[in-house]
């Protein structure tokens, strides 16, 4: 869905070092707490959450991207639990396009 919202270029830049890649400050602020979330959720502070915030982004935004950030994270590991296979979520699928019709983001 990212690659049908941002594009491939911009996707695959935030894939390969979302510390690079060419997003806002806020997005990148964001990106490095929900890294730190689901990476190292034991190490997680205030200074994280704050460092969005620095960065323009809103509570109601850092909150959103938490509870999303949880969602997915619990939904990964029922999903690795369970043996689930993964969908065909390439841009070739049209999954991101039809996601966002939805009203997905």
């Amino acid at each position: 869905m990212a690659r049908a919202a941002l594009g491939e270029e911009l996707t695959q830049a935030v894939f390969d070092d979302w510390r690079t890649a060419p997003v806002s400050e806020g997005l990148r602020a964001v990106l490095g707490l929900i890294h730190r979330l689901t990476i190292q959720p034991d190490d997680v502070v205030a200074e994280d959450v704050n460092a969005a915030r620095r960065a323009g982004v809103s509570d109601a935004q850092i909150e959103e991207a938490i509870h999303i950030c949880g969602a997915f994270n619990m939904i990964v590991r029922i999903a690795d639990t369970l043996g689930f296979d993964v969908p065909d979520t390439s841009p070739e699928s049209g999954y991101g396009e039809a996601a966002l019709q939805r009203g997905y983001m």
